[in-house]
């Protein structure tokens, strides 16, 4: 293994160009080894070689290297990758004592939402879901003494509602409650939810860290290795539910460019944002970098640029917003977010009839093409 740059205190997009590696010192080679062993041998005397390293099913030097990188991106204690985000989150909720309490918001990733009431179903946890936007609704949701884990995204998908990490962290740990953070749509590029308190950072790793929409993949970052990070651990060698060598591999590559194709994703956002803000067929656009956003202020303190995802409400309904987006030509009408191409999702379709999202919202993932040319695909589209 190079020797790592992070303790040399060096910017963290240095830190991801390099992949906290360097170059190997044994072969020079200035890009990150792939290692895809299952099993490794052992010496004469029957020892591990790496004690870290005996199985797949606990990771591979490839594996560790991401979590590297990801731990110095997010300043974190350590680092889990999972197969997937929905992997990860259910590795964390496992830590829940049978019976205890969550919360979470009323609107978020529908996946997490899904899971969380499976679980309440079951009586396996109880569930409080609050409305973000109601400004004691985080508070009374959280129960002293009973609740487990306080879940909050932010910014929220798809409405990019804005939490105060800073705030929800307190009412947590006041309540002896873990607060756990699913930032995927912020990236550590933008917000690092562990300086602000929270205890737990997720990341669907799909997203914005790779980057290029070919690596399934999920991540926790703790704070502290408590001893529900090491059940965290635990669990995840138990079951086998790691991520892979080659998408390791590939996530890393893809994290290598992060700080680039983030901010110019937020830069397009923003223009688009702006430019529909003003558009006739356009009832509301939701995004936190807009002066009249309700989480306008919240999102200035936490985040260092605004997001490359938004929503517009279309003037009309259901219909009317499912014909926007099959006319649009530059964005790719298709789930998932944070990758260099543009995407553009009618949410209410994907998740059905019981989601509490508006039936005419149109979430955008804006990638890094010429913004221009997002901004005339949209044009065409509502105009149609």
């Amino acid at each position: 293994m190079a020797v790592s740059m992070s303790e040399a205190k060096l910017a963290p997009e240095t830190l991801a160009a390099h992949a906290v590696f360097g170059a190997d010192p044994t072969t020079g080679a200035v890009a990150p080894p792939l290692h895809p062993a299952v099993t490794y041998a052992r010496d004469s005397d029957y020892r591990l070689r790496d004690p870290a390293q005996n199985y797949g099913r606990n990771g591979s030097p490839t594996v560790v290297l991401a979590e590297r990188v990801i731990t110095a991106l997010e300043e974190a204690a350590a680092t889990r990758l999972f197969s997937s985000g929905m992997a990860a989150i259910a590795t964390l909720f496992e830590t829940v004592p049978h019976g205890s309490h969550v919360a979470a918001p009323q609107v978020m990733y529908y996946g997490t939402r899904h899971l969380l009431q499976q679980l309440e179903g079951k009586g396996r946890i109880g569930l409080t879901l609050f409305d973000p936007e109601e400004p004691e609704g985080l508070r009374r949701a959280v129960v002293k003494g009973r609740t487990d884990i306080l879940w909050i995204e932010t910014p929220i998908n798809p409405t990019l509602g804005i939490i105060d990490i800073a705030q929800a962290a307190e009412i947590a740990h006041q309540a002896g409650a873990v607060l756990a953070v699913d930032s995927t749509a912020a990236s550590p590029v933008l917000t690092r939810p562990l300086a602000l308190g929270a205890d737990v950072v997720f990341h669907s790793a799909t997203k914005y860290l790779n980057g290029h929409s070919d690596v399934l993949a999920g991540v926790l970052a703790t704070r502290e290795e408590s001893e529900r990070w090491q059940a965290i651990a635990a669990h995840r060698t138990a079951v086998g539910n790691v991520l892979g060598a080659m998408e390791a591999w590939m996530l890393t590559r893809g994290m290598r460019t992060l700080h680039l194709r983030v901010r110019r994703s937020c830069d397009n956002a923003m223009a688009v944002a702006q430019h529909l803000a003003g558009h006739p067929q356009v009832e509301r656009v939701l995004y936190p970098g807009l002066p009249d956003h309700p989480g306008h202020a919240i999102a200035r303190r936490q985040m260092s640029a605004f997001g490359g995802m938004l929503s517009m409400l279309v003037r009309g309904d259901l219909e009317r917003a499912n014909r926007v987006v099959r006319r649009l030509k530059v964005f790719l009408p298709a789930t998932s977010l944070g990758g260099v191409e543009s995407l553009a999702e009618h949410r209410r379709i994907i998740e059905g009839p019981d989601s509490p999202v508006p039936e005419n919202l149109v979430r955008l993932s804006i990638g890094i093409e010429a913004v221009e040319d997002l901004i005339d695909d949209l044009d065409q589209a509502l105009a149609g």
